[in-house]
């Protein structure tokens, strides 16, 4: 027996839960009561839109489920920008608040939300309030399977301040997590026979694939076919790859290439307009379509094959049943025309965005290659997320979806506490850093080690750009910015800016050296 605040913290300690991120509120001060007893760690965030992103990165880098505690009303509201990025990129994060006993027959109470069950379930994949401790106990099981057998979205549950705080049975053991849906052994064979037989094949893995790296790179090397990511799936396909096109699905000539193939093949990704930047792939070949989301299957053709199923327990599958590729037969597509596409593409984005590349290039020199990266709505990360290969997947997190401002920060922090010591590093541009620059007084706290490269242009220079090609004169786009140095060191971070690419490359070492965050500046100056 106990409070069912702190029954709620035992509970989920038992189901795998370390770290928790939240502000204490005279509202959810019962939701405290068991935090440290049932071994979990809190980390103190500066604002409940910061717990929201810490939770989202901590669940990007962990695998495991992102835990945020808020109070009734603007706690919740503070966190909903969070959860509904994580909503958008399929981020398993447990929300949790307290909300008042009664809204109905009582008016002007401190925080009174009349909708606030409403809504939480406006930016997460469901919303509930339990009337017993029982109700709540199964509302935390029901999260945590859905989180490892169905699309990873964020869930939400509210209790009453007065349940909270009342004295009940504690929950029972957790029963065994469910698996994600597997294919049949026949749904695979008709793949593989497909695969087989495509003179053109082409693949495209999204994030929904992650896990699969040794079978797609069986997959590519047995089939010869050519193969995108997305975004959230870059470090899937192998660098060496010679038929890779690489993160390239919004580049609209990758449509010409689609048109190409006689067969698709997609893998855990939603080609949503964020991954294509237009209405439709471009293909006109049949599909063959694997996502675990029945939603995203319903978009297929009458010609496609569609399979209901986790994207990395199917490749695994498809992987072991592909017979070899002979030696001497030839890959299905032209090497050097992919390479000369993939030349001709990165030109592009240069020539989009003039002298960020070549940061791109020293930056990936400098960092280790498992550096785990979170990136913000900035023009530094489009051009990234484009040239900057990666290693190995899960590696570089953006907020793809919802596509909000001041994600990169606190969502570097909750990767920094699930990475416990290795470093990571923050992609921001100068507007959106301000949005959550009030956590780099909780990375302090913690020191966690943490690059943070501030890109500084002074403007909000994707919107100028964007109101200069509709032939509206930039309007609002210019920012009168702090001394980021001062203000960085005021909180207690180091801080320091590069004046040459052998400077930066020297401050990198040293970041990567420091225990505690550190502020790297860099403006367009370092590109002359």
């Amino acid at each position: 027996m106990g409070k069912l605040g702190a029954e709620v913290s035992h509970a989920l300690a038992a189901r795998g839960v370390e770290v928790i991120f939240g502000i204490p509120g005279v509202h959810n001060v019962e939701m405290y009561r068991g935090i440290e007893d049932a071994g979990i760690t809190h980390v103190l965030a500066r604002h409940e839109g910061g717990a929201a992103f810490m939770a989202d990165g901590y669940a990007r880098a962990s695998g495991k489920p992102g835990v945020c505690l808020t109070i009734t009303g603007p706690g919740l509201t503070n966190a909903m920008t969070g959860l509904g990025q994580a909503y958008s990129d399929s981020v398993p994060v447990f929300a949790l608040s307290t909300c008042l006993d009664d809204v109905a027959a009582r008016r002007g109470q401190l925080h009174q939300m009349p909708g606030q069950l409403a809504a939480a379930a406006s930016v997460c994949d469901w919303a509930e309030e339990p009337g017993t401790a029982d109700a709540a106990y199964q509302i935390i099981d029901r999260a945590f399977f859905e989180f490892s057998s169905a699309r990873p979205r964020p869930k939400y549950m509210q209790v009453p301040i007065a349940l909270a705080g009342s004295e009940v049975p504690s929950a029972s053991a957790p029963a065994p997590q469910p698996l994600a849906p597997s294919p049949a052994y026949g749904m695979v064979s008709d793949i593989v026979a497909k695969l087989i037989a495509a003179k053109r094949p082409l693949c495209i893995f999204g994030g929904g694939a992650r896990g699969a790296q040794s079978a797609i790179d069986q997959v590519l090397q047995m089939s010869g076919a050519a193969a995108f990511t997305s975004y959230a799936g870059r470090g899937l396909v192998a660098s060496d790859w010679p038929l890779k096109f690489g993160a390239a699905l919004a580049r609209p000539d990758s449509a010409r290439i689609c048109a190409e193939a006689d067969l698709m093949l997609v893998f855990g990704c939603e080609l949503a307009e964020v991954d294509l930047w237009r209405s439709e792939l471009g293909h006109t070949c049949p599909m063959v379509r694997v996502d675990i989301d029945p939603v995203v299957l319903a978009q297929a053709g009458p010609d496609d094959l569609v399979l209901c199923a986790d994207a990395a327990a199917t490749l695994d599958m498809i992987a072991k049943a592909i017979p070899a590729r002979a030696e001497d037969q030839p890959l299905k597509w032209d090497v050097a025309k992919v390479a000369r596409t993939r030349d001709r593409w990165r030109a592009e984005v240069d020539a989009e965005r003039p002298g960020i590349v070549p940061i791109c290039d020293v930056l990936r020199t400098a960092l280790p290659k498992d550096i785990l990266v979170y990136s913000d709505m900035t023009q530094f990360a489009y051009v990234a997320k484009e040239v900057w290969d990666m290693d190995a997947p899960g590696l570089w997190h953006h907020p793809s979806g919802f596509g909000t401002l001041g994600y990169a920060l606190p969502a570097s922090i909750g990767g920094a506490m699930a990475r416990q010591g290795s470093p990571v590093v923050c992609i921001a541009g100068d507007y959106g850093f301000q949005y959550t620059i009030q956590e780099l007084a909780t990375a302090v706290e913690l020191q966690v080690p943490l690059i943070i490269l501030l890109w500084d242009n002074t403007a909000l220079k994707e919107i100028a750009d964007a109101m200069t090609a509709s032939q509206i004169p930039p309007t609002a786009t210019h920012v009168e910015n702090p001394d980021f140095l001062a203000l960085a060191k005021a909180y207690g971070c180091a801080a320091v800016q590069p004046t040459s690419f052998d400077e930066l490359t020297l401050n990198i070492a040293a970041a990567l050296n420091t225990q505690g965050p550190t502020l790297i500046r860099m403006t367009p100056e370092l590109m002359s």
